[in-house]
């Protein structure tokens, strides 16, 4: 029996580079490790955990773990390695055992294990004890600022961000990634564009811009592989507030320009409705310039032709991640491709790739693909989708809501009655305002 499984757990092993579905991986790995251990192979199980790319991140908690039960004291060391773990893997309950552990081992007043502290927090959603840990803080660095800031921003707290930076203004200089974040949050409110340019005079106050339209001295004064998410998040601001002069401007006079800059202008143009433009530059990087576009670069361009209703051009452009570049499509392009054929009327062709694709169609998709069955009237797919959506959405009144609408365009009015009906039994309440049915 072991001569019939070695070669394929050595095979596995061998493949383990190539896969890219990292949150399956941890789990198959484990899987896997199992799997070579019960038949007692041991050397191969090592070299499974090996090539984990959670492998560090377990070696930092077992060695955490270990110590604490020894009674051992943590080095500052171990106590920074173990609080990444948990910001990486979204362990609150762990990241505050280990807080307990910071205050009982007199560390709760380092500068760096606090700021770690506020990024385990944060990225776990608890802003609340985020704060506590930064307000306890004695004394604030770039990087205790920035994380603070950093978290309030990616939890849909905008202003508090805003806020928050104006305070760190009058203490601390702010860095690159301080600066992708408060970008981030202008873009929240509702005078992004007000808080946007506040912050751009302020880049320029700073000496990080040449005059009050460049970019380039932030490029050159800060590094260029940080800057070039500081450009980016600009460029993405400006395109938010409609400014499409403007994101062009500081995209131009960026010193480096790479993937992630030329994404972002192609995103400006598309988001503001100028598709064909978005297209026309994609297509000179590919032919000019030898840019090689990634799965993000596609979701964009292919969005461009969602929006413009380019479906034959976007159908083009999905072959040729694949004859072209070699990039095997992901769950976000094959929504796009769904969309446009929706879009466009094509609601069998829709409905064909999301039954094929080697993903699972989300409810994201079905009520894209049921909005459109409502536009051009199909009842009979419209209510495939919508019953897809019961299983997948079974509190969400809305699938229930343009059945109806769509069975009551159709004239068929015992249908709309049989959906109320069935509204009431699974216990659905209506959430939207002026609809009704007809008894």
């Amino acid at each position: 029996m072991q001569f019939l499984y070695r070669p394929l757990a050595a095979t596995i092993v061998s493949e383990l580079p190539l896969v890219k579905a990292w949150q399956k991986v941890q789990f198959l790995m484990l899987r896997l490790r199992r799997f070579c251990l019960s038949f007692g192979f041991s050397s191969t199980a090592h070299k499974v955990f090996d090539k984990s790319p959670q492998r560090h991140g377990h070696e930092a908690l077992a060695s955490f773990v270990q110590g604490n039960v020894l009674g051992k004291k943590p080095t500052k060391y171990e106590l920074c390695s173990a609080l990444n773990c948990c910001a990486k893997t979204l362990n609150s309950q762990l990241g505050s055992q280990i807080h307990g552990k910071i205050v009982h081992s007199g560390f709760d007043q380092n500068l760096y294990i606090n700021s770690l502290l506020v990024n385990v927090y944060a990225k776990c959603g608890l802003m609340g004890d985020a704060m506590k840990v930064f307000n306890g803080m004695e004394v604030h660095d770039e990087v205790s600022w920035t994380s603070m800031i950093c978290g309030l921003s990616q939890n849909g707290q905008g202003g508090e961000a805003l806020c928050l930076f104006k305070e760190m203004m009058t203490l601390v200089r702010p860095n690159c990634v301080t600066y992708v974040s408060v970008i981030s949050a202008c873009t929240e409110q509702e005078s992004v564009f007000r808080c946007g340019e506040l912050l751009h005079a302020h880049v320029i106050m700073l000496g990080h811009e040449s005059n009050s339209f460049v970019v380039h001295g932030l490029v050159t004064k800060m590094g260029s592989d940080q800057n070039t998410y500081v450009v980016g998040a600009l460029i993405n601001m400006y395109s938010k507030c409609g400014d499409i002069d403007e994101a062009c401007h500081v995209f131009h006079q960026a010193g480096y320009k790479n993937n992630i800059l030329w994404t972002s202008l192609i995103t400006a143009y598309a988001q503001n409705g100028r598709g064909l433009d978005a297209l026309k530059i994609f297509d000179h990087l590919v032919m000019e310039k030898r840019f090689y576009p990634d799965h993000i670069c596609f979701t964009v361009v292919l969005t461009a032709c969602n929006h413009s209703g380019l479906l034959d051009k976007g159908i083009s452009y999905f072959k040729k991640m694949t004859s072209d570049y070699n990039l095997a499509p992901e769950i976000d392009q094959y929504a796009c491709l769904i969309d446009l054929y929706a879009r466009k009327g094509d609601l069998k062709s829709a409905k064909t790739v999301m039954e094929e694709m080697p993903f699972d169609a989300n409810a994201v998709m079905w009520s894209s693909f049921l909005s459109s069955c409502k536009e051009y009237g199909n009842v009979e797919l419209g209510r495939e989708a919508a019953y897809k959506l019961f299983e997948l959405e079974p509190c969400s009144p809305v699938p229930y809501l343009i059945l109806a609408d769509l069975y009551a365009g159709a004239g068929l009015w015992d249908e709309v009655k049989n959906i109320r009906k069935l509204m009431n039994e699974n216990g659905v309440r209506k959430s939207l305002a002026g609809w009704s049915c007809v008894g």
